[in-house]
């Protein structure tokens, strides 16, 4: 799930990246060191940084939050495994090929003979062979001359075969609560010139973005409220520029859900 920290985070990562376009090994946009991180600044380190022209660009959380939750907490698709294992039929045979995921993630063969399901969970031993053998035990119940040999069941031409599937597992996300908060994006640097370098770089970067993934795949929207620049020195050497902008994100809840392969419809009812 993804929540506040994680939104900052992403912050933390938009900024680093505007201010060092070319990656943490090169060069940045001011071409001195700068350091990027979520919070505030301890005034010691800030002062001997900004001795040395090593500017700070802070991320910080306000207080200011605004419930924006509105969209029913229903339960969405984000992710689903490929299978390991396959399922082909061919006349009256069924071949099962493929062997289970390393690392193992769930896997269901399934198999339908006119209105009857069969269905094998695979187990990380599992071989094709195996899996066909206990998958045919199970047909046998209705269709005893059923036959299975290494991964290929058999069965009489009587048998209707109607499905059969790999079923997988997934991921299902949904939003529990959406929230607007605003963080401000503050450059503390040694001069004027290296704050507005900063300044230019990030706002540049902010307005361009309207939206970014959060790490549950959920998107967040970014928006602009206001910037304010400090033109006199606060203290030796510190000049400051503070960008503020809501994000807009879902408080998520992710679970791991299993593909359905079988259905049933069972129903009552008279004749009047």
């Amino acid at each position: 799930m993804s929540d506040i920290g994680d939104v900052q985070n992403s912050l933390v990562a938009m900024v680093a990246a505007a201010v060092y376009p070319s990656g943490i090994g090169a060069a940045s946009v001011s071409g001195k060191d700068i350091v990027v991180y979520a919070g505030w600044p301890t005034g010691s380190r800030l002062d001997a940084d900004l001795l040395m022209e090593k500017a700070h660009v802070t991320i910080f959380q306000t207080q200011t939050e605004t419930n924006k939750t509105r969209y029913p907490k229903d339960w969405k698709e984000a992710s689903i495994n490929s299978p390991g294992l396959a399922i082909a039929v061919i006349g009256q045979q069924i071949t099962i090929s493929g062997a289970p995921l390393v690392p193992f993630l769930p896997e269901n063969v399934s198999v339908r003979i006119g209105r009857q399901s069969y269905v094998l969970a695979a187990a990380p031993e599992d071989t094709p062979a195996t899996l066909a053998a206990v998958l045919a035990d199970q047909i046998a119940v209705d269709w005893p001359s059923v036959a299975a040999a290494g991964g290929v069941i058999t069965l009489p031409a009587a048998a209707n075969i109607t499905a059969a599937l790999i079923g997988v597992a997934g991921t299902v996300v949904r939003a529990l609560r959406t929230l607007e908060r605003v963080f401000q994006i503050t450059v503390w640097s040694a001069t004027p010139a290296q704050r507005d370098v900063i300044g230019r770089a990030l706002d540049t970067v902010l307005a361009g973005t309207e939206r970014f993934t959060l790490a549950d795949g959920y998107g967040a929207r970014l928006l602009y409220r206001s910037s304010h620049i400090t033109d006199h020195q606060q203290k030796a050497k510190l000049y400051r520029r503070d960008f503020q902008y809501s994000v807009e994100y879902s408080t998520t809840q992710s679970m791991t859900a299993t593909q359905i392969t079988q259905t049933a419809l069972n129903s009552t009812g008279s004749a009047t």
